[in-house]
Parts: structure tokens; C-alpha cells; sequence
């Protein structure tokens, strides 16, 4: 490999490590008949498939020359950082080496914008097209949707890629507006709109016709930046829910803050990112997606920031005792999944087994139940009759004192 391109592959593949919103949920795409590569049909970047397998890919940078000037982001303009910038052969013949010595599975492509949003949304759809059409490539691919590009170059992208990505970066328009002034919420939201229309009249047409191209078959997707402006959690859940509701995005990703432009004045002072925080905004985005919680419920006006100390779950059981304890042996299958230690799986495995009797602690235990925490808010077998009203203080200082809030801090659930 030439001394100039692995210069780049340096500076670019660097250049992308702030971007986190590169796994997937799988993309059905079916595989062309002698082409290369293997569409996978769940997780990208390191995540895990069904049957356990870990899938890579190339995650680059196509030019971190831009000619925005946003104060969050380490390629801005106006940045005395290394710039590169690939020629589309270059990052075609990069992709199709990289696969062949089974480096990856996929490719991950982003860029700063070029010249314009639509020069910059040509090339990275005559990558992808190129290895579709010409190198008959089946591996996922992941494209970022430039806000500002025309709508026929946004729907070309969409059938070539798996998944498109319109990064929305800042929760609310006025603080975007502040750090990043040449862009706004309708250049993002447009994009995105568009996406969501076209996945639904493209399910539409392939019940019409069978062997109609798909388009973006693994969804879309965005990131949001926590930390870079002072909005507080409830703002973000309510900005993603609306996301999840009205555009149908497959994930919200959450980005803690990386200080890379300490000398900014917009920009608060922060020694590291708020990793913390942004694992309990993942840890209240699962609980609206697979708990059946809606965002005002997580949060509210009174209490609009996370718990830092304990998951936000449990923090919304403190809050609500009147609800509890939960009686497994009658209660719905929503109402289960609310409480703390119960996830999905073992929600469901409570309803189908309760039809052959009284549900034990043995039973809660085989199926995976936290019980160290669920014991407060339950009434079993063994818990007949909790009587006691619970008491949010006494349950909250002895899961913190025992370490059970404090060791699902980085975790999911």
C-alpha cells in the first residue's frame, strides 16, 4: 500500500471515531448471485449477531475537509488539523482489499461536506453504486445522508445502502443555530422525512411487485450530541421519542461530548465526557422502545434530568409507589415489565409459566430475574402479602448501600 493512502486511512479513519451511530439492526438485503461479501442480518461495527458472530467494518471518513464551521466537531473549517480526502477509486479499492483479506464485513461511510452538499452526496453514492453494481458487493453499507442534498440524491443513496444517517448532532434548534450556524432543523428534518416516506412506499411497492429494488432496508438512523448544550435529559427523550413516533427512525444514538475545542466559548468546560450520561439517556431509549414507557413518564418538567446513581427504571419505580408491590400471578404483562430486575424475556417467560402455578423465587431466579432488586416490588410465593407500604427512601439507601443500583450503572438492562 502506497505511502500517501495509508496516510490517509490514518487521518480519516481518526477523523471518524466521533461519529457513533454505525451498528445496525440488519438489513434483509438478499445477496447477488456471484458477487462477494455477505449482507448480515444483524449488528455491524463490532456488534453480535443472532448466532453470537461478531461483524466488522470499514469506518471512514470519505474528506474531513468541510466548509462548515461547527463549534462541536474536530474537522471544523476553521481547525488547524491533517486533512485528506480519498478519490472514490481509492476508497472503492480500499473497501474490496479490506473485505478480501476478511478485515470486514461492511463499510461505514461518512464525510465532511465538500464544496456543497451535493458534491459531497455524489461521491460517496458513486462508491457505494460502484460496489454494487460493479464489483456485485453484498456486505452492509452504512451512508451518511448530507443534510442540504437534493431529494433524487438522497433516494439514489437509499438503494444502494442498507441504512442512511442524518445526524441531527444538537437536541434543540436554538442551541444548533448557536454552535453550528450555517445549519438548522428543517435542512435535517427534510432528509429524514424523506427516508421515512420512501421505506414505506417501497414495503408498499415490494407487496405489489416482488423484485422491486429495495430502499434502505435496514432504516435510518441519527446521533445526538449530550453535553456540547445545556438541555437536559427530558428535552433529548422528548426530541428522540417524537423521532421514533413521527419518522421512524431504527435508532437514536447518544454521543457524549467530547471537549475537542477547549477554546470555544459556546462550548461548556468539561475535563472528560459524560459517559455516565450517556449511558442511562440508552438505558431510558430501551426502556421507550421494548418497556412500553413514553418519554413523560421516564422524565418530567419536576424531575428533566437522569439519575446518575441508578437506572433510570428503578428511579421511575421510587418515584411511583402507589403502584407497587405487583402481584406476578395477576398482573398484566405491562404492568410486569415495569418493574425493577424484570426484562422482556423474563416478563414473558412469568406469563406463560403462571398457568401452572404460583410463581416461586426459585422460578423468578431460573428466569433471570434480578432479584436483588425486584424483591421490593413484588409479591410471589415467598411474598404473599407485602402489606407494608413501600417506602422509596429505605429501598433506595439499601440498593445503593449493597451496590446493586451502582453496578448496572454501565450497563444496559
Amino acid at each position: 500500500m502506497k505511502e500517501g493512502l495509508l496516510k490517509k486511512i490514518e487521518v480519516l479513519s481518526d477523523a471518524a471515531k466521533y461519529d457513533v451511530s454505525c451498528s445496525s439492526s440488519g438489513s434483509s438485503r438478499a445477496n447477488t448471485p456471484g458477487g462477494i461479501g455477505t449482507a448480515a442480518k444483524s449488528g455491524i461495527c463490532h456488534s453480535f449477531t443472532e448466532d453470537g458472530r461478531c461483524i466488522s467494518l470499514l469506518k471512514i471518513l470519505f474528506s474531513n475537509y468541510c466548509i462548515y464551521d461547527c463549534a462541536y466537531c474536530v474537522n471544523r473549517k476553521s481547525n488547524d488539523v491533517k486533512r485528506a480526502a480519498f478519490k472514490v477509486e481509492e476508497l472503492i479499492d480500499l473497501t474490496i482489499s479490506f473485505y478480501r483479506r476478511n478485515y470486514i464485513e461492511g463499510l461505514f461511510l461518512s464525510s465532511g461536506v465538500m464544496i456543497s452538499p451535493d458534491f459531497t452526496m455524489e461521491r460517496l453514492i458513486a462508491i457505494a453504486r460502484t460496489l454494487r453494481v460493479e464489483h456485485k458487493f453484498n456486505g452492509y453499507i452504512h451512508l451518511k445522508a448530507i443534510p442540504g442534498a437534493s431529494a433524487d440524491l438522497i433516494h439514489e443513496a437509499g438503494l444502494y445502502a442498507d441504512r442512511l444517517s442524518v445526524n441531527i448532532e444538537i437536541p434543540s434548534e436554538t442551541n444548533l443555530k448557536l454552535l453550528a450556524p450555517e445549519k438548522d432543523f428543517p435542512s435535517v428534518l427534510s432528509p429524514m422525512k424523506q427516508i421515512s416516506g420512501g421505506i414505506i412506499s417501497n414495503k408498499e411497492e415490494r407487496k405489489k411487485f416482488r423484485k422491486a429494488p429495495r430502499f434502505v432496508p435496514a432504516g435510518q438512523s441519527t446521533q445526538l450530541i449530550v453535553g456540547a448544550s445545556p438541555e437536559p435529559d427530558f428535552e433529548v427523550l422528548k426530541l428522540a421519542s417524537g423521532l421514533y413516533n413521527q419518522q421512524n427512525l431504527k435508532r437514536v444514538y447518544y454521543s457524549g461530548y467530547v471537549p475537542v475545542n477547549a477554546s470555544d466559548s459556546r462550548l461548556p468546560v468539561l475535563k472528560q465526557p459524560p459517559l455516565v450520561r450517556e449511558n442511562r439517556l440508552y438505558q431510558a431509549d430501551w426502556l421507550m422502545r421494548f418497556y412500553q414507557f413514553r418519554y413523560d413518564e421516564i422524565l418530567d418538567n419536576q424531575h428533566d434530568s437522569l439519575d446518575l446513581n441508578m437506572d433510570p427504571k428503578l428511579a421511575w419505580a421510587l418515584r411511583n409507589p402507589q403502584f407497587f408491590p405487583v402481584d406476578l400471578n395477576t398482573a398484566s404483562y405491562e404492568m410486569i415489565l415495569r418493574i425493577p430486575g424484570i426484562g422482556v424475556r423474563s416478563a414473558k417467560l412469568i406469563l406463560a409459566n403462571r398457568k401452572f402455578g404460583k410463581i416461586s423465587f426459585l422460578h423468578l431466579k431460573r428466569m433471570g430475574v434480578a432479584l436483588n432488586r425486584s424483591k421490593y416490588f413484588i409479591l410471589c410465593r415467598e411474598l404473599p402479602d407485602q402489606s407494608f407500604k413501600l417506602q422509596p427512601d429505605q429501598v433506595k439507601r439499601k440498593l445503593v448501600r449493597s451496590g446493586h443500583s451502582a453496578g448496572v450503572q454501565l450497563s444496559l438492562f
